[in-house]
């Protein structure tokens, strides 16, 4: 697949990706399809086996993480003609929740917040719920997760995926990201924020995605996205933390965003976040002259030419105790 990136968009990553070459073949690349699997519902052992026929491999950063082969087809025989992409998502095995079909890069949100059970977690921006519902996994169905959307189209898939999934601890709610923050302020133990973005990291599977890309486009999210991690920050108690994460690859969505909460929040913590067996870069220290706090420099750059998944940006906060 040969896919013409725009002039802008060649300019512009080009200054701080030092192997861009990499980064656009990979960009270009289609993606590997990627599951997890749903503790909730089924043991690793037994959702690989009724999947065998796939010939599911196991991501090297995550034990419930898997993809499917490239050169498989539906049935399950190596052919040359490649995985339908929607395959696995007809499969009853997602059907009835055993797995969640989900970018691999996805599933590192919530690994790096590390919900625990019985905690009280907020979800701030949550639908479809791929990450709500892995951390309703890892929290065991214990404790509470508030998954939030303010969209009633949204919140009805993310009802769905968390009904399939066998979630019992998520109450979804439906309300203005920032206005929540202050209904349950100082109550949560951990906050995700997976921001809406302008979803650049979709390209790889999304021609449209490209063709839509504008640097006005980008222009649009942050003033959203700097409420949201400000309706985070203030939702968590003290010596809580939070993950804000976008699947964009734009300073003005990331970093950024990032400082505006240092700039409001000076206490706030940034914290190295780390998932051994899988590279991330360190986040950018400027961007079009505006110089980012140190602290900064600790967020982490998920880039496809290194994983083969999305890009994606995560930063782990914490609120001092």
């Amino acid at each position: 697949m040969t896919r013409t990136f725009p002039k802008e968009f060649i300019e512009r990553y080009s200054q701080f990706i030092p192997d861009f070459d990499a980064f656009l073949d990979a960009m270009q690349r289609p993606l590997k399809r990627t599951f997890r699997v749903n503790t909730l519902k089924a043991t690793r052992e037994r959702a690989l086996e009724l999947l065998a026929d796939l010939r599911p491999e196991p991501l090297p950063w995550y034990d419930l993480g898997f993809s499917v082969a490239r050169d498989m087809t539906e049935s399950g025989s190596a052919d040359s003609d490649r995985v339908p992409s929607t395959s696995i998502g007809k499969r009853m095995e997602h059907f009835i929740g055993l797995i969640y079909v989900q970018e691999a890069a996805s599933m590192a949100p919530p690994l790096v917040l590390g919900p625990q059970p019985g905690e009280r977690v907020l979800d701030l921006a949550a639908a479809p719920g791929s990450k709500t519902t892995e951390m309703s996994a890892m929290m065991e169905n214990t404790g509470i997760i508030i998954a939030n959307d303010p969209s009633p189209t949204r919140v009805r898939g993310l009802l769905g995926n968390v009904d399939r999934a066998g979630c019992l601890n998520v109450a979804v709610c439906r309300m203005d990201g920032p206005s929540l923050g202050r209904a349950v302020a100082g109550t949560c133990d951990r906050v995700l924020v997976d921001a809406p973005c302008s979803s650049e990291g979709t390209i790889r599977k999304s021609p449209q995605a490209l063709a839509h890309w504008s640097v006005a486009a980008i222009e649009r999210f942050p003033s959203i996205q700097k409420r949201l991690i400000l309706a985070g920050y203030l939702a968590l108690k003290a010596g809580g933390c939070m993950v804000y994460s976008t699947c964009t690859v734009a300073p003005e969505e990331n970093e950024a965003v990032v400082a505006h909460l240092l700039s409001k929040q000076p206490e706030a913590e940034v914290g190295e976040a780390e998932l051994p067996g899988l590279a991330m870069r360190p986040g950018l220290r400027e961007w079009e002259h505006e110089q980012f706090p140190e602290a900064v420099g600790r967020c982490r750059r998920i880039l496809p030419q290194d994983n083969d998944t999305e890009p994606f940006f995560v930063a782990l906060i914490r609120k001092p105790a």
